[in-house]
């Protein structure tokens, strides 16, 4: 199997996970950042670093872009996302990445993003305009050895 496809079935045994705030266990609880973890986890072993504690409110209250920097350090940044690719967001224009998914296999609809809701649970979600117009960066996973 390849490492996208790998990384599509790790993401896709989080679907239906719980919401919560800084988790990042597959069928307890996460986050949008805790699901890709959780994934990095569960294909690679350990992290390569850990977040340490963040506000649900981090992105606004902060300084630079330091989702978009930790993407930078540890996966591969490329041009057009394919199915198990990481996708960064932000709401606004010149503002920060504040939240992140997995793109999944795309449907009738269009492609597809693996993210955790918020107050929901991780979900897959039609990639519409609007989603694809916040798109901050589009990373593949490394290969794994």
């Amino acid at each position: 199997m390849s490492t996208r496809s790998d990384v599509l079935a790790a993401t896709r045994g989080f679907l239906g996970t719980p919401y919560r705030h800084q988790g990042s266990r597959r069928g307890v609880g996460c986050d949008c950042l805790g699901l890709v973890r959780g994934v990095w986890r569960e294909l690679y072993g350990a992290e390569p670093e850990r977040p340490g504690p963040y506000s649900p409110d981090w992105a606004d209250t902060g300084d630079g872009d330091p989702l978009f920097a930790a993407a930078l350090r540890h996966f591969i940044p490329i041009g057009n996302g394919e199915t198990g690719d990481l996708v960064l967001f932000r709401w606004r224009e010149r503002g920060p990445a504040r939240h992140c998914g997995i793109l999944d296999v795309a449907d009738a609809a269009g492609q597809r993003v693996i993210h955790a809701y918020e107050g929901s649970a991780v979900v897959s979600s039609p990639l519409t305009p609007g989603w694809a117009g916040r798109i901050a960066g589009v990373f593949r996973f490394p290969e794994k050895v």
